[in-house]
């Protein structure tokens, strides 16, 4: 193969073809690798997960495609200053995942439904605090007029995604929560941490990436 890969619009909706939400939104699939860590976490919490979205904003820039991420308000109680990405707990008026996502990011950011493409689904990934989030992966047109809710976001920022596709960019541990196991992959960008849950959202759409790439299922970009 000759050239270098650039990731493009096209190809994340190549990536994310034929991936829907879940038809239980508070079912967690098994976690690959020796430890299933995903199950362990749903069996500690003891009672039945609250469904949740979050919207993974790819904008794109001249420079390329930018992943939007905000930072939690310092007063919210979980997860204050944490990165994150616009979302939050489904609501019985929601339609969908989809509409939970998108309603909350307009909340959030005023980033509005019809500036949204959606272009497909992650896996659903439990938390500490007793939800299931599954991430919904959205293209969103690059003029954007952003209207925060500082109570529940302090600043908004992007960070190139072929930044978060490379793994050297990556740094992985491993957190002991209530005898499990939690392996851990955080970026740094600048004076950001991004870790936990989004960072793990970010490898899942990294690896889904990999996998089509090194079978050639979209064509390369010279």
């Amino acid at each position: 193969m000759t050239g270098r890969r650039t990731i493009t619009t096209d190809h994340i909706r190549a990536c994310l073809a034929g991936t829907r939400p879940p038809d239980d939104p508070t079912c967690i699939a098994p976690a690959t690798g020796r430890s299933d860590w995903r199950r362990q976490l749903v069996e500690k919490a003891g009672t039945e997960l609250r469904a949740a979205a979050v919207l993974m904003p790819i904008v794109e820039r001249h420079t390329g495609l930018s992943v939007l991420l905000t930072e939690r308000a310092a007063e919210l109680r979980h997860h204050p200053g944490q990165i994150s990405f616009p979302g939050g707990r489904m609501e019985a008026s929601d339609a969908d995942l989809r509409h939970t996502a998108l309603r909350e990011t307009e909340e959030e950011v005023g980033i509005l439904a019809h500036q949204v493409d959606i272009a497909g689904y992650l896996d659903v990934l439990p938390t500490i605090t007793g939800y299931a989030v599954t991430p919904v992966v959205g293209l969103v047109v690059p003029d954007i007029t952003l209207r925060i809710d500082a109570s529940e976001v302090a600043q908004v920022f992007e960070v190139p995604l072929e930044f978060l596709m490379d793994e050297s960019n990556q740094q992985h541990s491993v957190r002991r929560f209530q005898g499990i196991d939690l392996p851990l992959v955080e970026y740094r960008y600048g004076p950001h941490r991004i870790w936990e849950q989004r960072a793990a959202m970010l490898t899942i759409l990294k690896d889904i990436h990999q996998i089509k790439e090194r079978y050639e299922w979209y064509p390369e970009i010279t």
